[in-house]
């Protein structure tokens, strides 16, 4: 059986107030590009991964790509430049996929990026009103995808502007129902923060792990993020999973579903083109990939995957339905470049929602 939904489609907050919030201190501009696989040697880092580097290793990969870039199977441009971070795609497509009222607290810079990340946000449907403008910068993340469609990370969030634990408050919390997050050691105040306000206006809370990386450099107070019993959901990929129960006996998605269930009313571990597994109190169910998916290129696969599951949630279906609905959306994103879907996508997206039978939101045109 499926929870309670979080909010009625008449509710009266939800006239007034996102349903659905994400906190990305930095706005994040994306350089999304498709390179060979020789180009990633060059790249500080392992292959496959997310780690922070300064503005000028970022300047340097972007002179350097141009030589390295594939052309796109579907002849569109093989470097796009769009808002991105990964709370940022969930946020939007809840909103532009799903039709859920959806915000962002977090700040921009100054300037042309910014006004990208405003303008890209804005256009699909996504409030603003809790994100602050400030003189700097706006971070930016170089996305380097190969042949196969696996993605190298390199964000550049140290220089830039974002939204400090102390500029918080209840008001931008007041009336929404879920506050969506994304683990990261240099967030970690603001983070903190924002749990505690959102606890205290009765939101649940999801957390995203991130990376690899983080969860294997920075594993103590992820483990003491979710101890706090303030953590509702939980999204780990294979690799996150692997991390978090490096050293114990079992460390497969089983052990580590089981694990993140003991803290988290949701537990999910997504598996690439495996599918997924997924406990909700003592049910745990294990659903395949949408087998018709194309991968062009992984970025945002987990993000979007987050926003199909997280509708489910919120209308309040079974966890196998959340779990397809994730699939779904996962399966969307991955076919052309970048975080964002595009509308043909998204109109592939509702076609195989509609072969398997599930909710499909109020914004598709009944025939």
């Amino acid at each position: 059986m499926g929870a309670e939904p979080l909010a009625e489609e008449h509710d009266v907050a939800q006239a007034h107030y996102p349903i659905v919030l994400g906190l990305q201190p930095s706005a994040l501009v994306d350089h999304v590009a498709r390179v060979d696989s020789s180009f990633l040697i060059h790249i500080p880092g392992e292959p496959g991964g997310s780690i922070p580097v300064a503005i000028e290793e970022v300047e340097y990969i972007l002179r350097k790509m141009d030589t390295h870039v594939l052309s796109s199977p579907d002849n569109s441009s093989p470097i796009k430049t769009m808002a991105g971070g990964s709370v940022a795609n969930t946020i939007r497509g809840l909103s532009s996929g799903f039709g859920i009222s959806s915000g962002i607290i977090g700040a921009c810079g100054e300037g042309e990026k910014g006004e990208l990340f405003v303008h890209n946000m804005n256009l699909n449907g996504v409030d603003l009103s809790r994100l602050r403008k400030k003189k700097g910068h706006t971070a930016q993340c170089v996305c380097l995808v190969d042949a196969l469609g696996n993605r190298t990370m390199r964000p550049c969030l140290s220089s830039a502007v974002k939204v400090q634990a102390e500029e918080l408050t209840k008001e931008d919390f007041k009336g929404s129902k879920l506050l969506v997050l994304r683990y990261a050691i240099l967030n970690l105040e603001v983070i903190e923060a924002a749990i505690l306000l959102a606890k205290q206006e009765g939101l649940l809370v999801s957390l995203d792990l991130a990376s690899f990386e983080m969860v294997r450099n920075f594993k103590q107070p992820l483990l003491k993020l979710l101890e706090s019993g303030n953590i509702d959901l939980c999204f780990a990929n294979e690799d996150e999973a692997t991390e978090l129960l490096r050293g114990e006996p079992n460390a497969d998605p089983v052990a580590a579903v089981e694990f993140l269930a003991k803290y988290c009313q949701w537990a999910v571990v997504t598996l690439s083109a495996n599918g997924c597994i997924a406990k909700h109190g003592k049910e745990i169910v294990h659903v395949p990939a949408v087998g018709e998916a194309k991968v062009t290129d992984a970025t945002g696969a987990g993000d979007l995957f987050a926003s199909g599951f997280l509708y489910g949630v919120i209308k309040g279906v079974s966890l196998e339905e959340c779990c397809k609905l994730g699939t779904c959306s996962g399966g969307s994103v991955i076919r052309s470049l970048g975080g964002e879907v595009s509308r043909e996508n998204w109109q592939w997206m509702y076609k195989q929602m509609q072969i398997k039978g599930l909710l499909m939101p109020d914004i598709y045109p009944n025939e």
